[in-house]
């Protein structure tokens, strides 16, 4: 094993299999050409990706890397530790965990344990400390970048409110982050990512602006600021996502890479033009939350190996269906990462591509593209894929193609817009895919939704009433059981609700169902087949989850359709 570490990173990745002599070849004489270091050419060639190399420098020195350049800085954190002692041991404070108690420290040395042992005591007992090695000259930038100014909100704020700022320009030299306008958005970008929100709401009004984060599905109001500021946040929100800053009547896209305590997050950004100034959406794009694997979707385990049955199957249609917002892309991206091989050429379209995903041939469709879904999947059957993506089915020629492809021996997933996996069947034929088309060639249908977890510290135990039983299929003979509801407390902020986790229906077809659907049977007669083969509907797995104290009874109201529970 040591020897494996004494060698150079090129080697190192060669022989673990992640590039090959002839990539690292054209790594070497591109850098003989340039002068840039291997493990950024690496990256930029697309042979590997930046975890996966600083995955393997980590290993060379059996220590963990971490990259400082374009972060959001963690107020708290680099209040705990002075410039003095960072500037002494070459430390910069990465985040500091309240709930955890934990300081992430990017280091030079992280066997310093003089630095180690002095930093630990300075922050006092309980606190652990987590060391990340970075390099020493951009930990030495980082501080003089970084330290001296006001980090948190309010402070910037207040620093805007009693000095003499000029709205109308943000410098783009080299010392940008000296203008509190610069931090002020690098701080409400750092405050989201802490608070694991999804989006960012930028909201003029008529006099001030409304920021919200949509945190656990749900929009909260983090801020009302006067609108004096907003014309600076827009042309800072425009030129780190790469708009056109004269641009102010017409709709944008825009998209910005961040690092926060040593990990890449993106923004995909949408400006559009409103009676009170232009509307900006951050949608947060989280690297190292987006991609789960297959058994962290949270499925029970007789789901999973349904699912599992089913992508083991070699060609026909996958379809995810849901509303806006209920983690299709999240499931689509688990299933690929689970298939994705060097034996297997997957290939997506997408609006946008939201993940990168090493091995796989990602493609955007947008306007500027020139490119569609229904000539998008034409171009793509033409370079061998084994396994196609499409982002949405949304056209008769969309749905024509992937059904097409699906009958051409490829396996294909996409999702669909519908509230049920049963309901694919009338959308598909609304759209124009005729029910000869569909038998045989569909796989399966999974419907899901999101829906948000009682924190465990303040979930309170109740008994349910009348209309509660009803709504859980309980009748007078039935036993008494407890629910929980959503109190609030500080681990979650007040909300009662910490995280959120899918449920799923799975419906893997069969002759029978093919057969229903060849002679156009209606929905409900698709359903009492479905339920005789082991298909479980989305209120019965959501009635499991309250049961078991999961969620709340409220909560799967808000999100599943209970209104039948009622009708019997």
């Amino acid at each position: 094993m040591a020897e494996q570490r004494n060698l150079p990173l090129g080697k190192l990745l060669v022989q673990k299999g992640v590039i090959s002599e002839d990539q690292l070849r054209i790594a070497q004489l591109e850098q003989d050409r340039t002068g840039e270091s291997l493990s950024k050419l690496f990256v930029i060639l697309g042979f590997a990706t930046e975890a996966t190399v600083r995955e393997g420098l980590s290993e060379n020195l059996n220590q963990q890397i971490v990259d400082l350049s374009h972060m959001m800085v963690d107020a708290a954190a680099l209040e705990r530790i002075p410039k003095e002692i960072a500037k002494r041991y070459q430390v910069f404070p990465l985040e500091f965990d309240k709930q955890r108690n934990t300081m992430v420290l990017a280091m030079a040395d992280t066997n310093n344990i003089v630095a180690l042992d002095q930093i630990g005591a300075m922050l006092g007992k309980g606190i652990s400390i987590t060391p990340m090695l970075a390099v020493g000259s951009e930990i030495m930038r980082a501080i003089d970048q970084y330290y001296g100014y006001k980090l948190s909100i309010d402070g910037i704020l207040h620093e805007i409110e009693t000095g003499e700022v000029d709205y109308q320009s943000i410098s783009t030299v080299s010392d940008e982050y000296s203008h509190p306008m610069v931090r002020l958005i690098d701080a409400l970008l750092a405050d989201a990512v802490q608070h694991n929100a999804s989006d960012i709401h930028f909201e003029p009004e008529q006099i001030f602006l409304r920021i919200r984060y949509r945190i656990d599905g749900v929009l909260r109001q983090i801020r009302s600021l006067h609108k004096i500021y907003w014309p600076a946040m827009v042309g800072r929100l425009k030129v780190m996502s790469g708009m056109n800053i004269a641009e102010v009547r017409a709709p944008q896209d825009g998209r910005m890479s961040l690092t926060f305590s040593g990990r890449s997050v993106d923004f995909r950004v949408s400006a559009q033009p409103t009676t009170h100034g232009e509307n900006i959406v951050l949608r947060i794009l989280d690297r190292q939350k987006g991609i789960l694997s297959l058994d962290n979707l949270g499925l029970v385990e007789e789901d999973l190996d349904l699912l599992k049955l089913m992508i083991a199957r070699p060609n026909g249609i996958i379809l995810v269906t849901g509303p806006t917002g209920s983690g299709k892309t999240t499931t689509l991206y688990s299933i690929l990462s689970h298939i994705n091989t060097e034996h297997v050429n997957i290939m997506t379209l997408e609006d946008p591509v939201e993940y990168p995903m090493n091995m796989i041939r990602q493609t955007s469709i947008s306007e500027s593209s020139k490119m569609e879904f229904g000539n998008g999947i034409r171009s793509m059957m033409r370079q061998d894929p084994d396994i196609i993506l499409v982002g949405e089915v949304r056209d008769t020629e969309t749905a024509e193609m992937a059904f097409r492809a699906a009958m051409t021996g490829h396996q294909v997933y996409t999702t669909l817009h519908t509230n049920s996996a049963i309901g694919a069947f009338p959308r598909l034929l609304d759209i124009g895919i005729t029910p000869e088309i569909m038998t045989s060639n569909i796989i399966g249908v999974i419907a899901q939704r999101l829906i948000r977890k009682l924190c465990p510290h303040c979930k309170q135990p109740t008994r349910p009433d009348a209309l509660e039983r009803r709504l859980l299929g309980m009748n007078e003979k039935s036993p008494d059981v407890t629910i929980y509801h959503a109190t609030g407390c500080d681990h979650c902020e007040h909300h009662g609700y910490k995280g959120r986790m899918a449920i799923m229906e799975l419906l893997k077809m069969n002759a029978e169902l093919d057969e229903l659907i060849a002679h156009r049977a209606t929905a409900r007669e698709i359903q009492n087949v479905a339920l005789k083969s082991g298909f479980r509907p989305l209120m019965d797995s959501g009635i499991r989850l309250v049961l078991d104290g999961t969620t709340s009874l409220d909560e799967m109201s808000r999100v599943v359709d209970f209104t039948d529970k009622l009708a019997r």
